[in-house]
């Protein structure tokens, strides 16, 4: 084996892998370095290879495998240790959820300053595989096969060919061989990210888990697509639960997968889903939680907490189609949701029409403006934003009003760890607890809600 004291890159090294980093990797160290390794779990002891060697750190992959570790479980998917959907299909389940948490209280104490916060067990509900209710693949071609589609290789634009995957909802994935089939036989030309040419780009399935109902999207780079109405009609009389086939244009060169653009083919041009005791309209293209049963239970968990009396008024910052805005809203007095995509809002509207829910109103704009135009002042913020956390307008706007209650939900600890430090800074607010939840069983990803209080009201201050 070669001296750890003066890696490069080539070396072989042994390793013992004691803790997983925030992005799901195996972390190892020898002496003072420390070597990030995937695939790999806290016991494991491994030969690795190292491939990006810096001062005081190196990624690396693993050559043999010495000894397993004993939270180490065989992958319930054969392409587990290729495809990039997953990351933790070899990691025991319970382990998965213990690594969430800790991963969580890492970031509230590094980025957040907090000391011993209050983070409860992660909840999880309904099933670690079959639980995603869309899948968005990509698809290309091979010199042998023809027609693929799949997730990305580790690390890489090399599409794993799937037929079915363990952690999509299994009523998608009759689906997915025939599509393929369906393309290659009708000619159709598929897109290449390299010459920009050919038409289709990613085939994407979304499921109604209470309802069964399935839309299928293909997003192409135009509208000009042979035969396609023949063929969804097919599509349409062939699989019972499928209830539309869509279009959405992309025509850009970006990694982006949904254009601003779709158009129905046939059927309807969204499913039904219960969620929450109502009925939700969700089209093919819009956010959703992609699991629905924890995602709900993590609503349930924002409705105990808030123990709300029917009087409070209540912002949704980033509400999107009104997933939490329109079972809130069913408990307060005035409900607001404020969100950037037009189509998001026009959707949320109709929700609140198709379950009789008056006492709600939808904006659509950037939050941080629209946050500060509001003319009641409420007194709860369910805050919801992309990865990338909130704008520092966002969060200036509410330290200056001062809502005596804030819920801050987020799919990236360390974004919500800078935000709930900025938010919390100069005592305004106190974190009571925070409670993380497993939206996406068998990866590194967590969702985490985290309740604020204003420290005025909190109970002996």
């Amino acid at each position: 084996m070669m001296a750890t004291t003066k890696w490069k890159q080539g070396d072989l090294i042994e390793a013992v892998i004691t803790d997983l980093s925030d992005t799901g990797d195996g972390v190892g160290r020898s002496g003072e370095k420390v070597v990030f390794v995937p695939d790999t779990v806290p016991g494991d002891r491994v030969v690795v290879r190292l491939i990006n060697v810096k001062p005081n750190y190196a990624k690396a992959k693993v050559k043999e495998l010495l000894q397993p570790s004993s939270l180490r479980i065989k992958p319930a998917c054969i392409v587990a240790d290729k495809c990039g959907g997953c990351q933790w299909q070899h990691i025991n389940y319970e382990y998965q959820l213990s690594a969430k948490r800790e991963a969580v209280i890492r970031a509230l104490e590094r980025i957040g300053g907090f000391k011993q916060p209050r983070v409860d067990a992660v909840i999880t509900a309904g099933t670690p595989y079959n639980y995603r209710n869309k899948a968005t693949y990509p698809v290309g071609k091979s010199p042998t096969v023809g027609v693929i589609a799949g997730y990305y290789q580790k690390s890489s634009h090399q599409i794993v060919n799937l037929n079915q995957c363990p952690v999509q909802d299994s009523r998608l994935n009759p689906f997915l061989a025939q599509i393929k089939k369906d393309i290659q036989l009708l000619g159709w030309q598929i897109y290449n990210e390299h010459t920009h040419s050919g038409t289709i780009r990613h085939l994407s399935l979304r499921i109604g888990r209470r309802s069964g109902e399935i839309l299928l999207t293909l997003i192409v780079k135009h509208f000009n697509i042979a035969g396609i109405e023949q063929k969804a009609q097919e599509w349409l009389d062939h699989y019972p639960q499928l209830v539309g086939v869509m279009l959405n244009r992309n025509g850009d060169r970006t990694n982006t997968i949904f254009g601003r653009e779709t158009r129905l083919v046939v059927g309807t041009p969204y499913l039904e889903e219960e969620f929450a005791c109502l009925k939700f309209q969700i089209r093919g293209e819009t956010f959703f939680q992609v699991n629905t049963e924890t995602a709900e239970a993590l609503l349930y968990e924002i409705q105990s907490e808030l123990n709300l009396q029917g009087k409070e008024i209540l912002v949704d910052a980033y509400c999107g189609i009104g997933t939490l805005t329109l079972p809130l809203a069913k408990q307060v007095h005035l409900a607001i949701g404020l969100e950037i995509q037009e189509s998001a809002v026009s959707q949320a509207k109709i929700n609140a029409q198709y379950n009789h829910i008056n006492n709600v109103t939808f904006h659509s704009g950037k939050v941080e403006e629209l946050l500060s135009r509001i003319s009641y002042k409420p007194d709860i913020v369910i805050l919801d934003p992309p990865r990338k956390g909130c704008q520092p307008s966002v969060i200036e706007t509410l330290r200056k009003g001062k809502p005596a209650r804030i819920v801050y939900v987020s799919c990236k600890a360390a974004t919500l760890a800078r935000d709930l430090q900025q938010l919390c800074q100069d005592g305004l607010y106190t974190l009571s607890r925070v409670q993380p939840a497993d939206f996406f069983p068998q990866t590194a990803h967590v969702e985490v809600a985290a309740f604020l209080v204003r420290s005025d009201l909190v109970k002996g201050t």
